[in-house]
């Protein structure tokens, strides 16, 4: 299995609502894309992210269901829709479990 990890550190302006969408959507992918096998997001607590504010993992069946997932329509809509409007950084680590 393959487990996606991604933060995200938003743009000062970027507004709660527009956040909130964003994860929204994310969370949805579990429905709307085959190989994901689970999905959780949400926002850091413990103040150590060093700026980042949400967090996003998605667990896949293997390498080739990631390259399934980060090329399907439904993932890019939502780069490009909601996240990349209100995204200041980002970091990503992929990983197998």
């Amino acid at each position: 299995m393959i487990e996606h990890i991604v933060w995200f550190k938003w743009q000062p302006e970027a507004s709660p609502e527009a956040i909130a969408a964003a994860m929204s959507a994310l969370r949805g992918m579990k429905d709307q894309i085959e190989p994901i096998l689970d999905v959780t997001c949400g926002e850091d607590f413990s103040g150590r992210s060093r700026g980042f504010q949400h967090g996003l993992v998605v667990r896949l069946r293997d390498r080739a269901s990631l390259l399934v997932y980060q090329d399907h329509p439904v993932h890019q809509a939502i780069v490009q829709s909601q996240i990349k409007p209100i995204l200041a950084d980002i970091m990503a680590l992929d990983y197998e479990i």
